[in-house]
């Protein structure tokens, strides 16, 4: 589709479809002479449209930053981030412009990342105690950040009292969990790879009961029998108990997986969809306006089954989006799923047209999945993925396209905590390293604990971890690198910077929104990227350049002078007619 008709006049179209023309004369740049950062782009008037919009539910266009807590700041000098570490960097969160906090598990628990853990009631006592998480909940409240927590329903710890109780066959816990006596036989094996066949990759043998329980995700992870009305009452009054305390609503983890039907039905069966239908409607009654956000690694046309009618999750992570960017900007591609099943699903064609951009393709599988377009969530990486930083092998340019592809697409936003650093890791030895500290500072330990060591440093604090060397050689590589929250808040064109114009930008234009349109196209060579947004006559348009190589922009390349620029990094109006590589514009009417 050409986009003359965003532009005046006619004749500058800014559509990027045109690889073969000639380059024609310079034209000047709209009037600017040094970069435009965060702070012009703070000074501009919200849209109205963006905030006034009926019925809209707080979560939609809203942008969600994930905490480990672990990881993210320590008050205690204890070597382990915490709630009060989180309540101290509220200012940080308010002024990066994010709308909610994505917590990890913070319940008690023998691992380090609380994804098995054996209380629903308590905090983990390495975090703080429930009055630092009530007053984390209070303080972020209070600035008009609202906290979501991560909500482990498909499985706990083989050491909750639980799993004990019911490995001793003792009532009413002994079916609280899927048992055989046997070793089945019949093709069970990965939930989420039907291709494989190894039943003792979910079924594991207790010697206390002398018979198998089926464990998705690992022998210390036990999968709960979702059928069992104990059971589910006991998770819907967790889920009561944290509202409550004020939270704003859940991520709910492994979400395909809750109710299994025999081997060949271990994933996204008719009983799991309809058991978070129910579990949905309880929390709406509870509090109307909680947000419930699945993780469904998997196609998309799969896990928009988990919208279910409107009447399950709110919303369903778009894991597709992101391996699509970071196959843009690595020649190699992404790193593919570990916990679900990613293919390219087919588009349907349009009609001898140039091929869609993959981008496109992203945005035009979202509406063929028959779901409303702000249910998917758009994100480049979480905790479970290799850090972008690191597989784009601390390019930071090239993590200023994947911000700007990410800012483009529409939808609640979510970032992992350092992306806005371009935060990386130093291997990807084990996933420790993909959930490391927060560099805030060229302090020891940069900024993150006045500890002599951070957790990370703890062979033995959660064995079996895989040495501990690798810390302080990547943390002295990291600080001599100028990669510190402090250093990038004082560069006008760092990565950071960049993070907090795009942030304002959505909050201030109506067409990032799920209700503007969505134009991903490319010059016929690939290395030009153009995203338009438009709804209501306002447009904003990122030009990207894909490739090591200066580009030349023709004169229908450029905007007019309705347009203004509010992001480059060369100063130069000279070169107005030339993009450098791996190099981004932003403007906007």
């Amino acid at each position: 589709m050409q986009l003359s008709y965003l532009l005046k006049p006619l004749s500058l179209s800014i559509a990027l479809l045109v690889g073969a023309c000639q380059p024609a004369a310079e034209k000047p740049a709209p009037a600017t002479s040094k970069p435009a950062v965060a702070a012009e782009t703070a000074t501009a008037k919200a849209d109205p449209v963006q905030q006034t919009q009926p019925g809209k539910a707080w979560w939609q266009d809203a942008v969600f930053y994930e905490i480990w807590p672990r990881s993210f700041a320590d008050s205690n000098a204890d070597g382990h981030g915490d709630f009060n570490g989180i309540r101290a960097k509220i200012p940080y969160l308010q002024d990066l412009g994010v709308d909610a906090l994505w917590l990890t598990p913070i319940f008690e628990a023998p691992s380090y990342h609380g994804y098995d853990f054996t209380e629903f009631y308590k905090v983990e006592a390495d975090y703080g105690s429930m009055a630092d998480f009530e007053a984390l909940v209070q303080d972020a409240k209070a600035k008009n950040i609202r906290i979501i927590l991560d909500l482990v329903i498909n499985h706990i710890s083989d050491q909750h009292d639980w799993f004990k109780r019911s490995a001793a066959g003792e009532a009413p816990y002994k079916d609280y969990f899927i048992w055989r006596d046997d070793l089945p036989t019949d093709g069970w094996g990965p939930a989420w790879d039907a291709s494989k066949v190894d039943p003792k990759v979910v079924w594991h043998f207790n010697p206390t009961r002398k018979a198998y329980y089926y464990a998705a995700f690992g022998g210390s992870q036990p999968d709960l029998n979702l059928t069992h009305p104990d059971v589910v009452a006991e998770m819907k009054k967790m889920a009561k108990f944290w509202l409550d305390k004020g939270v704003a609503g859940f991520r709910l983890d492994a979400v395909r997986y809750a109710i299994e039907n025999g081997p060949d039905g271990q994933a996204d069966t008719a009983g799991t969809i309809a058991y978070w239908q129910d579990f949905s409607a309880y929390v709406r009654s509870i509090q109307p306006d909680a947000m419930l956000v699945g993780e469904a690694w998997a196609d998309l046309p799969v896990a928009a089954k988990y919208y279910g009618d409107g009447k399950a999750l709110d919303a369903g992570f778009d894991f597709d989006f992101g391996y699509k960017v970071l196959a843009l900007l690595q020649s190699d591609g992404g790193v593919k799923a570990e916990f679900g099943t990613m293919q390219d699903a087919a588009v349907a064609s349009n009609d001898g047209a140039a091929p869609q951009h993959e981008l496109q393709k992203n945005y035009q599988q979202r509406i063929d999945a028959g779901v409303p377009m702000g249910y998917f969530s758009p994100f480049i990486t979480n905790h479970d993925q290799p850090r972008i930083g690191w597989q784009l092998k601390g390019d930071q340019q090239k993590a200023k396209l994947a911000a700007a592809m990410l800012f483009a697409s529409p939808g609640s936003t979510y970032l992992y905590y350092g992306e806005e650093i371009g935060l990386t890791q130093a291997s990807d030895a084990e996933h420790i390293q993909r959930r490391a500290p927060m560099l805030w500072d060229k302090s020891a330990q940069a900024g993150f604990t006045t500890a002599v060591k951070s957790w990370v440093e703890s062979a033995d604090l959660f064995p079996p971890q895989q040495g501990t060397a690798w810390w302080q050689p990547f943390l002295a590589a990291q600080l001599s690198g100028g990669l510190t929250v402090a250093e990038q808040q004082q560069q006008a064109t760092s990565l950071w910077s960049l993070y907090k114009t795009l942030i304002q930008l959505k909050k201030q234009r109506s067409e990032l929104g799920v209700a503007g349109e969505y134009q991903a196209t490319a010059d016929a060579s690939g290395k030009l990227l153009q995203i338009t947004r438009q709804l209501n006559g306002k447009s904003t348009v990122f030009v990207l350049n894909l490739s090591a190589e200066p580009q030349i922009l023709t004169a229908a390349q450029l905007p007019d002078s309705s347009y203004q620029l509010v992001w480059t990094e060369q100063a130069d109006p000279a070169a107005a007619a030339t993009i450098a590589p791996w190099q981004l514009r932003i403007y906007h009417n």
